[in-house]
């Protein structure tokens, strides 16, 4: 399939079908902390160390995808991310020791990576025209927010009629069913042929020295401790910190009764935000610069979350947070995807991304871990949410002296400056 002027075609369409429930899927863990560690009388550090291993396994295996995808095919690639996610949770439906769901959730991890952004994205991306490019990665990106919408409210909808085992059994064949959107999905040929010609080790060696990638690479980092952290331990956060429903209470109107339902409707209340937030940054990272861009929407997220953790816990403020931290949730993803496409090229740009996105889940991996054992040890989040805030401003600084001129052009220049 060649590229075409239209946004919308069977590659993106497929690609969010596919995003979308796996992140629907992904985004509902946090709600079963509560159910498993009290059926087996698990620590809190116990299911939070099984989610960071399965934050950290996504990242790990996030560019092992983007090449099998590049050697052997991306609707491949896929299939094997698919069946390797539904495969984890049938078998994590069986766990009852923290090593034996831990271990588990390695699988998990790798399904996730094997039909998440990485593979998804790159796609995507070789199958846009370079007008749609980046608003065509936010509207995939959003796919996934749309998944976090559904994701937690029919969990807590399986949890109220069936034990969690059930539901991780019925999560497996949502994804299998998933894998049917690969049939429509008719997969672009790699069109820049000088990239083409190159080996992938010899791009990745001139990617990692290159300080615009790292620093990518490390302004990443926070994305992944800030999303993690939040996604498992806010539906826990909410229904220890957060004061009652008040009766007649706006809140209450919208159906919440009490806070681990507003736990939910929260991580859904991201999402919905989030799918606007997304599609608006793809749309902006079309007119102006991606690295600026990241930088204001970490400031932004770094103001936020001070902001919520300084002030009283409340269903409203809860709710007030969830909305604005929704609209910069995923806003980073097709500006980072966009950026490593803009800078290094398309050719490789599952294997390059995936590994910038290695440390959004060593990210991811702390956030996690860090709540729960923090958690144990105090008795509360306050410490694990000020670190957020910290690396949060980290990043903000890190992206603005990134270079975001093509590499190709910066060695033409260098070449004739010789």
């Amino acid at each position: 399939m060649n590229k075409t002027n239209s946004l919308f075609n069977p590659v993106l369409i497929s690609g969010c079908v596919i995003i979308l429930i796996g992140f629907a899927i992904r985004s509902s863990f946090g709600l079963f902390q509560i159910p498993i560690s009290v059926e087996f009388g698990w620590l809190r550090s116990d299911f939070s160390f099984a989610i960071a291993i399965q934050n950290l396994f996504w990242g790990i295996g996030q560019p092992i995808f983007g090449a099998l995808a590049e050697k052997y095919g991306d609707r491949k690639a896929i299939t094997v991310g698919g069946m390797t996610y539904a495969t984890g949770l049938v078998l994590s439906s069986y766990a009852i020791t923290p090593g034996q769901h831990q271990f588990l959730e390695i699988l998990v991890g790798f399904g996730i990576a094997g039909t998440g952004f990485g593979v998804i994205l790159a796609v995507v991306g070789r199958a846009a025209s370079d007008k749609h490019r980046s608003l065509a990665l936010g509207i995939a990106t959003a796919a996934g927010s749309a998944g976090q919408i559904v994701g937690p409210m029919l969990a807590q909808f399986l949890l109220h009629d069936y034990p969690w085992q059930s539901v991780f059994l019925i999560f497996a064949c949502l994804i299998m069913v998933s894998l049917l959107a690969l049939y429509f999905m008719n997969v672009p040929e790699p069109v820049e042929v000088k990239q083409q010609e190159e080996k992938l080790g010899r791009v990745i060696l001139r990617a990692v020295q290159d300080r615009s990638f790292i620093f990518i690479f490390l302004g990443f980092f926070s994305c992944g401790y800030q999303l993690a952290f939040i996604t498992a331990h806010f539906p826990a956060f909410i229904s220890e910190m957060c004061s009652t429903v008040t009766p007649g209470s706006i809140i209450e109107s919208l159906g919440v009764t009490s806070t681990s339902m507003l736990g939910a409707i929260a991580i859904s209340f991201i999402g919905l935000a989030n799918i606007g937030g997304t599609i608006l940054a793809g749309w902006l990272g079309n007119k102006y610069s991606r690295k600026y861009l990241l930088a204001s929407i970490y400031f932004m997220r770094t103001i936020v979350s001070a902001a919520f953790i300084l002030n009283p816990i409340t269903p409203e403020t809860v709710v007030i947070f969830s909305v604005i931290m929704g609209a910069l949730w995923l806003a980073t993803v097709p500006l980072t995807a966009g950026l490593v496409a803009q800078i290094y090229g398309l050719r490789y740009m599952g294997t390059l991304y995936g590994l910038v996105f290695f440390s959004h889940q060593l990210g991811g991996f702390l956030g996690v871990w860090l709540g729960g054992a923090m958690y144990d040890l105090y008795g509360n989040y306050t410490l694990v949410w000020w670190l957020g805030v910290g690396v949060g401003a980290f990043s903000a600084l890190i992206h603005l002296p990134i270079k975001e001129q093509p590499w190709s052009e910066r060695q033409a220049q260098l070449a004739t400056a010789k």
